[in-house]
């Protein structure tokens, strides 16, 4: 079974910084892309950030641009968000997840096979 693990999550003031990282383990699988999306309490779930895995390729949500980076370790199977200048706004529960096949956006998370649990982000002002 595949698992993916977020963590990084905490609290922090406006315009910090925080790093998450998501370790995929578990049995092999093929992996065309993995992303980042966010839920706020009472909200959507919102795309965040995605990298295709092969070609390294970056998508982010027009919120996020200029101020987070998504990356990847191909040999650790890992993926993280480097966020900068956090807002209250950023805050959220981020989940991390698999996309296997290339059939589907990968800003769109109805495409993604395999989500890992959250880890929580919370901005103060």
């Amino acid at each position: 079974q595949v698992q993916l693990v977020e963590s990084g999550g905490g609290l922090v003031q406006a315009g910090g910084s925080l790093r998450l990282s998501c370790a995929a383990s578990g049995r092999t699988f093929s992996v065309y892309a993995m992303g980042w999306f966010r839920q706020a309490p009472e909200k959507e779930r919102e795309f965040v950030a995605s990298i295709i895995w092969s070609s390294g390729s970056t998508y982010y949500a027009d919120s996020v641009k200029g101020r987070f980076t998504i990356s990847r370790d191909n040999a650790k199977n890992t993926v993280y968000l480097q966020m900068n200048s956090l807002k209250p706004e950023d805050t959220a529960v981020y989940h991390c997840a698999v996309q296997e096949t290339p059939w589907g956006e990968s800003t769109n998370g109805r495409w993604y096979d395999r989500w890992g649990r959250g880890t929580q982000v919370t901005v103060s002002s």
